[in-house]
């Protein structure tokens, strides 16, 4: 589902290169802070967006500060983390324990189900920190769950599952003002996210036989037309983004969104298309 949310690093400037390293390096730093060593395994750039997101959303106070780590010992680095870079360690312990769940079911992978069992006592800390969230990420990918075991072919009931996990974990505050738009938000990257995955990885589950919305329809989608789908759900997301009242890190946001996700897109479908060329 994840791994499209990056900057294009070559459009930001220096300055917005530093604090979107910043905000990532941070983000390290609080799940081994919060979860131990290990699950530093979990980083993401997704959730760095998330980060970004909230902060830029309600700008709460930030600590800053330079400091080595075992990835990097030689040179110090500057961090910054704000009261959503705690959260957003919580989210990505959620998130990665039930990716491996999913791992071990789909491919058997014996070290997915090691890990998700050394994540299932974090993940329960953080249920109970965030029940509201957790009960949204299980409602989905139950959901999920079921149309992949029925073969649902239906992209739109798919991706809503994917909407519906963002958009709860994009609603954190209670806020009757702003909760509705980023909510909104949340459901349309989601959508946006899920939908490019499932173009990308198209012909490999035909080939697996595994479960893709965009398979065992009436009539496939030819590229052109996929394509033009997701050029039409990255508007959505687009507009949703816009109606936000943000300002601070706006540049960087709008970088992951407008040129960052594609980007991720079309290197994944240069992969794609070396992989078909290796097997033809």
């Amino acid at each position: 589902m994840f791994g499209f949310v990056v900057a294009n690093a070559q459009a930001l400037t220096e300055a917005q290169r530093e604090r979107y390293r910043g905000c990532y390096c941070g983000l390290c730093r609080a799940l081994k802070a919060r979860f131990g060593e290990l699950t530093r395994l979990t980083l993401n750039y997704d959730m760095t967006f998330l980060i970004l997101l909230l902060s830029g959303m309600y700008e709460p106070e930030e600590t800053a500060d330079l400091g080595r780590c075992g990835l990097h010992p030689l040179r110090p680095r500057s961090w910054w983390r704000s009261g959503f870079t705690d959260y957003a360690a919580d989210m990505t312990v959620a998130l990665a324990y039930f990716n491996c769940l999913d791992d071990y079911a789909d491919e058997h992978r014996y070290t997915a189900l090691a890990a998700s069992r050394l994540l299932r006592r974090r993940y329960a800390e953080v249920s109970a920190r965030w029940p509201e969230q957790c009960a949204a990420i299980e409602q989905a990918l139950a959901r999920l769950g079921e149309l992949e075991r029925a073969g649902v072919a239906d992209p739109d009931a798919a991706a809503d599952c994917s909407g519906a996990l963002l958009g709860a974990l994009f609603a954190v505050r209670e806020d009757p003002v702003w909760n509705p738009r980023l909510r909104a938000f949340g459901e349309a990257l989601g959508r946006l996210v899920y939908m490019m995955d499932a173009c990308v990885d198209l012909e490999r589950d035909r080939r697996r036989g595994c479960y893709n919305p965009l398979l065992g329809g009436d009539r496939e989608m030819d590229r052109d037309e996929q394509t033009e789908m997701l050029k039409m759900l990255a508007g959505d997301c687009a507009a949703a983004f816009e109606a936000l009242p943000i300002v601070q890190d706006a540049d960087i946001l709008r970088n992951v969104l407008y040129s960052g996700i594609w980007s991720q897109y079309a290197l994944a479908e240069k992969k794609r298309a070396k992989g078909e060329k290796a097997d033809a």
